[in-house]
């Protein structure tokens, strides 16, 4: 998968692996993607999945957590997140919100299988072990779509690696990017404006 990485993705790092900033900053970025992933449908779904993604996002902030403590690099746990977001998606039909089109799902998947098998994740079951305990709040689903997939917001090709693409344009394999040496956490998406959501 091709990803950006900026001083903000280390800010929201940094905002996630700090006791006391924690909550703020996963309200902050569950309610970023959510706007984000919203933008890539019709108008007409938005609403019917919006509760849906807070949930499915609310989740995924502690798979990004438990990468991070595997060892996993900040891009490769950032990756792990949006492959899991991707599962969701297209078990639902959603395609035009997917990242990584379909027949690309199952190389992502081999890529963190060891942390995937480790927390009972699959592509029917996206969260696995991170699965809140009353679930996903629901949403309708467009299986119909799976007939004849547009992945019209997919970037395709990038299925053997975390490719990720640095502040100066370039794109680098492996997600090895060296974090910066002072990061404010104030720096993350949202935070400080996170009461005026």
């Amino acid at each position: 998968m091709k990803i950006v990485q900026n001083p903000r993705h280390w800010a929201s790092k940094k905002a996630l692996t700090t006791p006391g900033v924690r909550s703020v900053a996963t309200y902050a970025l569950v309610k970023m993607h959510t706007r984000i992933f919203l933008r890539k449908t019709a108008e007409s779904n938005r609403e019917p999945r919006r509760d849906h993604l807070d949930s499915l996002f609310e989740a995924t902030m502690d798979s990004y957590l438990a990468a991070l403590e595997g060892g996993y690099t900040e891009a490769e746990a950032r990756e792990i997140t949006h492959i899991q977001a991707n599962f969701d998606f297209f078990t639902r039909g959603w395609t035009e919100m997917m990242e990584i089109p379909g027949d690309e799902l199952e190389a992502h998947y081999r890529r963190y299988e060891a942390f995937f098998v480790e927390h009972d994740i699959t592509i029917d079951d996206p969260l696995g072990s991170f699965a809140p305990p009353g679930g996903l709040a629901s949403a309708p689903a467009t299986p119909e779509q799976l007939d004849a997939p547009e992945y019209e917001n997919a970037i395709e090709g990038f299925a053997d690696d975390v490719y990720v693409e640095t502040p100066d344009g370039r794109t680098v394999a492996g997600g090895d990017t060296d974090e910066p040496d002072s990061v404010d956490p104030a720096d993350a998406p949202g935070v400080d404006d996170v009461e005026a959501e």
